[in-house]
């Protein structure tokens, strides 16, 4: 093997990632490609170990191919075609040929057939990979010429076109490995593919160059067509028209494969002050040549052998500054003059700001400064070429504060979102605002940004389930020598009431000639707009509204629209302004007594029977819930006292032991059955 070859092959081992790479798995298995075409099928394989691949070379491969389906629909049963049984390597004889007119062919051969695998040439690395197995060494440059080389890749038993195909079908290939499994055992690996999965090869992506003093550095994105390309062919042109290739081998895709780098790089040397056309092409690996990418042109520019160096400033207020420079005299005769750049930031962004200054001119003045400068200095060569220097900062003394904010206005959603916003400040030197809250209009407010906010709009959060119903913001200017502006004005924003207010309580209730008396403790909640009284009787379904206190004018309630011996509960509330209403207070419940007696006794009469020295009363009443009666006697000026206690049904009484010329009032009432009484009926008897 050549040493050329050799040196390339060993570059190629360190960058190159081999369409297949060693798997991780114990057990060696077969790796198969496929590429559909107009009109065939080419496929590509090879067990994917050094030991595997060695004995697959000996014993060779087995292909077969199943048609699927047909026409879109699957087959009842595949159909099989065994293709060949005996793909193997071509015999030393013939790859002595090959060698001589393909490099490919000499790196499989050596790969092959070699008595030793030492790579020639180099030192360091390539004596380390001289070092390096060489069973390894054989199969990843095996692999490397395959890859490189369809024609060489069948010559070694891994590839094969098949073009006993049709375009209604679709095919399972399978590749087996002829070693016996008692040697070594392998796995079987197969690819489903049809002439229907056929298409273009796509044109290189990204394709870049940049043109230097005496060189082009070309790069396109390799990492994105990995699997579609393995090398490519550059082409240049001088005319636009004519192409000629660059170099006698494709240039490989060397991307390591934990690389974060996708690009492929390659430098050509040029001619500077000629315009030079490039463009690239794919080669898959299976030998086929993409379509051309897009173009790129341009022309080499000799470099400014010297770059100016600004050396000092002198600020003369805080508009004037005077820069000074160095730059080798011997240096002038290559440039047409300088020109003084400026930018509001080192980030770039730089703009001319005095031009046409003398070549041999090394100072300059600037009579517009702001309150941050970044200047450089541009050396402008004859050439249309230029070379700056690095940036220096010139900042003049600044103690003036920016201007007070206005317009602060703002609204809080119902989530407690806050969104602010203001009129934004004009001085050219504002480096942005801070914004500050406070729950209190007069407490001290804490700071909501930890460094100046850029944006005239501010978005904050705030708890609006907290006993604060309001919240208070202002904003401070600040420059970027960080002089600070006065406060704006307060602006206050009243938060979604979204919490109820506190419920009032009963502190006393009492009875009197059939009224309720009800006494209450108003709600604590500073936004209560009323208080509402409820009652429900014992066989009511609902609470009925029967009082509305307004805000906090009232603290007590008489009902007299009740009925005695009734059972009646009472409940009261409290709604805010925003119609949130608190829990019920604790229900009171009261019973009315009844107070009213009711007339029964009618006709009560009393008659003297002299004969008999009696008095003789009667009566008349007709109602059933009587238990009994109750009569009372008094005897002149004596008080009245319980005389008799009838059974209801009662109607007549005769009283005896009278004590002549004396005066007898008798007083009649009914007792209920349950317990309550009628009114008293007074008669009064002179005896």
């Amino acid at each position: 093997m050549n040493k050329k070859i050799g040196i390339v092959i060993l570059i190629l081992l360190f960058g190159q990632k081999f369409s297949f790479a060693q798997s991780k798995e114990q057990l060696p298995e077969v790796k198969v490609i496929a590429r559909a075409q107009e009109d065939r099928i080419l496929l590509r394989w090879t067990l994917n170990t050094p030991l595997a691949w060695r004995k697959g070379n000996r014993y060779g491969y087995t292909l077969e191919r199943y048609t699927i389906s047909r026409d879109r629909k699957t087959l009842p049963t595949p159909e099989k075609l065994i293709i060949g049984q005996k793909f193997m390597p071509v015999s030393m004889m013939e790859w002595e040929g090959i060698a001589e007119t393909s490099d490919n062919g000499a790196i499989m051969a050596q790969a092959l057939w070699g008595e030793s695998f030492v790579v020639e040439g180099g030192g360091g690395l390539a004596s380390i990979i001289n070092k390096a197995e060489e069973q390894q060494q054989r199969f990843a440059f095996g692999l490397y010429a395959a890859d490189q080389d369809f024609e060489i890749a069948k010559k070694a038993g891994l590839g094969y076109i098949d073009t006993n195909v049709k375009p209604n079908e679709k095919y399972l290939y399978k590749v087996i490995s002829n070693i016996p499994q008692f040697e070594l055992e392998t796995k079987e690996r197969g690819v489903y593919i049809g002439i229907i999965d056929y298409e273009p090869l796509p044109e290189p992506v990204d394709f870049v160059g940049v043109f230097q003093d005496g060189n082009t550095l070309l790069s396109w994105d390799s990492k994105l067509l990995k699997n579609t390309y393995n090398s490519y062919i550059i082409e240049r042109s001088e005319n636009g028209s004519t192409f000629t290739r660059l170099g006698d081998i494709p240039y490989a895709a060397i991307n390591k494969e934990k690389s974060e780098n996708d690009r492929t790089i390659y430098i050509d040397s040029i001619t500077n002050d000629k315009n030079y056309i490039y463009r690239i092409k794919g080669i898959s690996s299976f030998g086929e040549i993409g379509p051309a990418s897009n173009v790129v042109s341009g022309e080499g520019k000799k470099v400014l052998k010297y770059v100016p160096h600004l050396k000092t400033k002198h600020i003369t207020s805080e508009s004037d500054v005077e820069l000074t420079w160095t730059f080798p005299e011997e240096g002038n005769k290559d440039i047409t003059g300088f020109t003084l750049k400026r930018s509001d930031t080192d980030r770039g962004g730089y703009k001319p700001v005095v031009t046409h200054i003398s070549p041999t001119s090394r100072k300059v003045r600037y009579t517009k400064l702001r309150a941050t400068n970044y200047f450089k200095i541009t050396a402008n060569g004859k050439n249309n070429n230029q070379r700056d220097s690095f940036a220096m900062l010139v900042q003049p003394v600044d103690s003036i504060p920016p201007e007070k904010p206005v317009g602060l206005e703002g609204k809080v959603d119902s989530t407690g979102v806050v969104q602010l916003q203001w009129k934004p400040n004009t001085e050219e030197d504002l480096m942005g605002y801070r914004i500050y809250r406070g729950n209190l209009q007069h407490e001290e407010y804490s700071q909501l940004t930890e460094s100046p906010h850029k944006n005239y709009t501010f978005t904050d959060t705030v708890k609006v389930k907290s006993l604060n119903t309001k919240v208070y913001y202002r904003i401070i200017a600040v420059d970027q020598r960080y002089n600070k502006s006065e406060p704006s004005e307060i602006l206050e924003l009243i938060k979604p009431d979204v919490i109820p207010p506190t419920a009032p309580v009963f502190t006393s209730y009492t009875i009197k000639d059939g009224v309720v008396l009800l006494e209450w403790a108003n709600s604590s909640s500073e936004d209560v707009e009323a208080h509402y009284i409820y009652r429900k009787g014992k066989d009511d379904l609902d609470w009925s509204l029967i009082f509305q206190s307004e805000k906090f004018k009232n603290t007590t309630y008489n009902d007299t629209k009740v009925e005695e011996g009734k059972y009646y509960s009472y409940t009261i509330l409290a709604r805010d302004q925003s119609g949130l209403e608190s829990t019920p207070a604790p229900p009171v419940s009261v019973v009315i007594p009844k107070t009213t007696l009711k007339s029964v006794i009618k006709g009560f009469y009393g008659s003297v029977n002299e004969n008999e020295k009696t008095i003789e009363l009667s009566w008349r009443y007709k109602n059933p819930n009587v238990s009994e009666l109750e009569l009372y006697r008094a005897v002149n000026e004596k008080p009245s006292s319980l005389y008799r206690i009838l059974p209801p049904g009662t109607k007549r009484f005769i009283d005896t032991g009278l004590t002549i010329n004396s005066n007898y009032t008798y007083i009649i009432r009914a007792v209920f059955n349950d317990g309550t009484y009628s009114r008293y009926t007074t008669i009064k008897i002179k005896y």
